[in-house]
This record gives structure tokens, C-alpha cells and sequence, in this order.
């Protein structure tokens, strides 16, 4: 007999799906059938030597370490997988600097102005000290007069031979009593050389003036040398001579008078030609020499030393 043809209906049934066990489960299978072979093995024969120590039940006492070993492999390989379809977080954005508050006041810029004093740091508890920076006047004309004689000291221990030298010279300028006439020849330089003229003034200028020299013979008795004659000569050539130079404008706004006192003789004497007349300047012992100058301190004595390696502190300290 012929059958039936088959219902295709039955052909269209969709068949279920089929359900694959968990991970957990399979590694739970999978050692019970390791711990199954490994009994069987077991009961077959003798374990060789280089089997697990202690026998089966050793083994199957590791089983669940084991285990929890590859639960956890497997949960990390999930993690990291998940981690690297996950997207990827934006990067954090630090918030901006709040700008400081800006002040509608400019800000205070320092300014620094010339100034002739400085300031040094005193060591004491008395804190910052400050101290005049010395300055030199502007000197424009120098006169080095050199008198006939032996020097201030013996012109005032006989004043009554030397009246203008002891009343007038000596109370108005400045006395320097232990200096020579060399130093004085040296300052006098100085002082002309100390301060550099402003562009378009006229340079500063020394000028020379030595007393006469006493003639010889008869004609110059009053006035030999070692006499009292001798510094009454001095004394009233010093008068003339000054009365001349502090009457001008010159001396009055930049004037220097440096007078001492030296060995003035003919040219005849020193072998010389004639008509000439000389000067000789002495270092010991010290004739003295007196300042007269708008610049100078009028009636002192100064025990100041001259310094011909730096004079300009000897111009310092005496003139203001």
C-alpha cells in the first residue's frame, strides 16, 4: 500500500534551541569526569611514581581550588573584553583660572632720581644710616703765591714784623701748619686738575706768583734773609698781592689762594743768568701753608695730611 504523503506542516516546525550549559557548570562537568577517569585509572592498575602525591584524594581535594582558579581567569577576560567595546570617557576638562581681581588704580612704578646721598647699612641696632657723598667745588682759578722766608711759624712768633700774616691772612682762611711747601706746590695742582670743565667753559688755570727776591748789596739790607726785615717784606708783598686777586670775579666764584714759603734769591746766586730770579721749595722742615678761598673754613687749624696718591681726599676734606 501506498503511504500517505507527509504533512509538510511537521517539516515547518521551528525545533527549540538548544540551551549550552554555564561556564561554571561545564568546569564542574568537566572535573567530575577527570575525577571519574582518574578513579578508574586508579582501580585498573597501580599510579606510576610520577603521579600526584597522596593519591586521589589528595586530588580531589584540589579540585575546588582549581576551580575558583579559572572562575576567576575567566571573570578578569570578561572585564577586560567589556572594557574595550565599552566607549571611552571624555577627558576631564579643568576648570579655567579665575582671572584676579584688576584694580582701577595703575599700578606704582618705581622711579629712581639722582640724588648726591647714599645709603649704607648700619651695623647697629640703629638701622639704615645715610651719609653725604662728598662732592668737590668748582675751583676755575688757582694762585700759588710763594713767599720769601721760613714759614708761618716764624712769621707769628714775630707778629710785629709780619702784622697782615698774623691779623688778617691767618684768621680768614685755613691753617695747615705740618704741610711743606712741596705739598703745597702739589695741592695747588690738584686742586686746578680735581673737577673736569663743563663742555664750552674755559679750563681751570694755576697761576704762579713768587715775592722778588732781596737785592744784594746795601740795597737789600732791610731785607736779608733770617731777619726780621725779611718777613716785613713778605708780609707787605703778601698784602698787595692778595688785595689784587680777592677783589675779582675770578676768585670770588672759583677761587684758591695756596701761600707758603720758600727760598726766593737773585739768579746771580744760583749761578744763573741774569735778570732771572729763583725759588726753591723745601720739604723738611715744614714752612706751613695757609688756604684762603670762598671754599675754605675760615680761622682753623687743620691737622689734615697730604696725600700724593690721592689727593683728591685732601681736596675733600678741605674744601666744601
Amino acid at each position: 500500500m501506498d503511504q500517505p504523503p507527509e504533512n509538510p506542516e511537521q517539516h515547518q516546525a521551528i525545533a527549540p534551541p538548544v540551551r549550552l550549559p554555564s561556564t561554571r557548570a561545564g568546569l564542574v562537568l568537566a572535573t567530575v569526569m577527570l575525577a571519574i577517569g582518574v578513579a578508574l585509572g586508579a582501580a585498573i592498575g597501580p599510579a606510576p611514581d610520577s603521579s600526584f602525591a597522596g593519591g586521589p584524594s589528595a586530588f580531589m581535594k584540589s579540585v575546588p581550588a582549581l576551580v575558583a582558579v579559572i572562575e576567576a581567569r575567566n571573570r578578569a577576560a570578561a572585564a577586560a573584553a567589556a572594557a574595550a567595546t565599552a566607549p571611552a570617557a571624555p577627558p576631564a576638562v579643568e576648570p579655567a583660572a579665575t582671572p584676579a581681581a584688576t584694580s582701577n588704580t595703575p599700578a606704582k612704578v618705581a622711579e629712581s632720581t639722582p640724588t648726591e646721598e647714599t645709603e649704607e647699612q648700619s651695623s647697629s641696632s640703629k638701622g639704615t644710616t645715610k651719609t653725604k657723598k662728598a662732592t668737590l667745588p668748582a675751583i676755575r682759578n688757582v694762585w700759588l703765591i710763594q713767599l720769601a722766608g721760613t714759614g708761618f711759624e716764624a712769621a707769628q712768633s714775630s707778629a710785629t714784623a709780619a702784622p697782615y700774616v698774623d691779623t688778617q691772612l691767618i684768621p680768614a682762611s685755613t691753617l695747615l701748619p705740618g704741610w711743606s711747601a712741596i705739598q703745597a706746590t702739589a695741592f695747588a695742582s690738584e686742586a686746578a686738575l680735581a673737577e673736569p670743565p663743563a663742555a664750552g667753559s674755559s679750563p681751570p688755570l694755576l697761576h704762579t706768583i713768587v715775592q722778588p727776591p732781596c737785592p744784594e748789596g746795601t740795597a737789600g739790607a732791610g731785607c736779608a734773609p733770617e731777619t726780621p726785615g725779611q718777613l716785613t717784606a713778605a708780609d707787605e708783598f703778601l698784602k698787595a698781592t692778595l688785595a689784587t686777586i680777592t677783589g675779582t670775579t675770578l676768585y670770588k666764584e672759583g677761587g684758591l689762594v695756596v701761600v707758603t714759603f720758600s727760598s726766593v734769591g737773585l739768579a746771580a746766586q744760583s749761578e744763573l743768568p741774569a735778570g732771572a730770579s729763583t725759588s726753591t721749595l723745601t720739604y723738611q722742615p715744614p714752612s706751613g701753608v695757609a688756604l684762603l678761598s670762598p671754599f675754605a673754613k675760615a680761622g682753623t687749624r687743620s691737622t689734615v695730611s697730604f696725600n700724593p696718591t690721592s689727593p683728591r681726599q685732601s681736596l675733600e676734606k678741605l674744601l666744601h
